[in-house]
């Protein structure tokens, strides 16, 4: 069963309509934390499944506190509330934050516009920074917590392929802006890591180290992906939930889900927490 791990802190997941963040706000509302959730779709989405409501009354039936803050994150302005609204909403600072809302625009480098390229780095890097950037000073007043920003493998390339493309469903040049988005924010937060060493503020990286079958990547590249390499929505609630609890020297890590959770023999659990996985369903 859950230990209740997270009880009297307060939470802000970003991207908590679907997918990663839906899952990392039920697993933590069963840990005890106050949720803040975070995402542009408060009733229902055009085309996608999930929304701030659905996530909302899972994540009630935990019975912790769990508000919607209904946000674009590619505005600046919109931005600059989110933090001060989710810490009204919940009754104080926010502890944790976890940075899991992202554009993923996967489009040929030669014909990006700049339109898009925008759009990705407001809602990849910018958002991440600018509230981790407000959630500092209560964190510091407090004298520790926890920022969790969620990756991707494409911030990684092998050097020297330039010229050739990836294998069909691999990586290729279509993610390529994407992955630079993800590379920029991977080596912010060892910067912001850094710079708060001592204070007792973590903050960490963490990608899948499959891929994650969400709502969004089923619509964009589902038909593409190797069911048997597919990742759980659950090993990324509990990598993120081991970075969002770790000690003052768990910080400026860059991890992959699974191999984080093996190197500190974690199970994969279920998002009530009541119950480990299967392995093999684990990837």
């Amino acid at each position: 069963m859950s230990r209740r791990r997270l009880a009297g802190r307060r939470v802000l997941i970003t991207g908590a309509s679907r997918g990663i963040g839906a899952g990392v706000a039920e697993r933590f509302a069963a840990e005890g934390a106050a949720l803040a959730l975070v995402a542009r779709t408060l009733d229902s989405h055009d085309h996608l499944p999930g929304s701030l409501k659905l996530t909302q009354g899972r994540c009630a039936t935990h019975g912790g506190r769990v508000v919607p803050v209904v946000a674009d994150l590619s505005d600046a302005g919109e931005r600059a509330r989110i933090v001060p609204e989710a810490a009204d909403a919940l009754g104080g600072p926010i502890d944790v934050i976890i940075n899991n809302a992202a554009a993923a625009i996967y489009h040929p480098v030669s014909e990006f516009t700049l339109k898009r390229r925008r759009l990705t780095f407001e809602v990849n890097v910018h958002a991440p920074f600018d509230l981790a950037q407000a959630a500092l000073p209560g964190m510091r007043a407090k004298g520790e917590g926890w920022v969790v920003n969620v990756s991707s493998a494409t911030a990684s390339y092998q050097p020297g392929t330039a010229a050739r493309r990836a294998e069909p469903g691999g990586q290729n040049s279509t993610m390529g802006v994407y992955g630079a988005s993800k590379a920029a924010l991977d080596r912010l937060s060892f910067a912001f890591a850094q710079e708060l060493w001592g204070t007792g503020i973590r903050v960490n990286v963490v990608a899948p180290r499959s891929a994650v079958l969400t709502e969004g990547a089923a619509a964009l590249m589902g038909d593409t992906l190797d069911p048997s390499t597919i990742e759980p929505v659950e090993a990324m609630a509990e990598a993120i939930l081991l970075l969002s609890t770790g000690p003052e020297e768990m910080t400026g890590g860059t991890y992959r889900s699974l191999d984080l959770l093996a190197a500190h023999d974690v199970p994969v659990m279920s998002l009530d927490g009541s119950r480990p996985l299967d392995a093999s369903s684990a990837g």
